[in-house]
């Protein structure tokens, strides 16, 4: 679809578990997530409204076409991976951006992880169920 001669901006975009990597061309405003439309890779609104933020705030909405390349998690920790990494990518295409972004909050990776088993514990806080008798 895109050959490697065309220039593009590029970002990396982490959440949870998903790794997004994200090339930003010059085009007319469509998003392919792993060779798929946005429409077929995200059936909820919600997530397809969460990739296009950056795009929105920057008032970019038309102006490139994204291809994403996403793996691992689910399908909100992708979406946020996704957001992050085009929010990444538009501050190569442009350094101005960046007070607006970063007052969003899409310039920080989300930190917040699964938190680890304890031994002694069915999960992370779940105690074994008690009995009295």
């Amino acid at each position: 679809m895109y050959e490697s001669k065309q220039p593009y901006f590029y970002g990396t975009g982490r959440r949870k578990h998903s790794v997004a990597r994200v090339r930003v061309y010059q085009g007319t405003g469509s998003i392919t997530i792993n060779g798929r439309s946005i429409d077929d890779y995200f059936g909820l609104e919600t997530l397809k409204l969460i990739v296009r933020q950056p795009m929105a705030l920057t008032d970019t909405l038309g102006n490139f076409d994204i291809v994403c390349t996403v793996a691992g998690g689910g399908v909100t920790g992708q979406a946020g991976a996704i957001r992050h990494g085009l929010s990444r990518a538009l501050l190569q295409y442009n350094a101005e951006l960046r007070p607006a972004l970063k007052k969003a909050g899409f310039l920080t990776r989300d930190p917040r992880m699964k938190e680890r088993k304890k031994y002694g514990l069915k999960a992370a806080r779940r105690a074994p169920q008690f009995s009295k008798r």
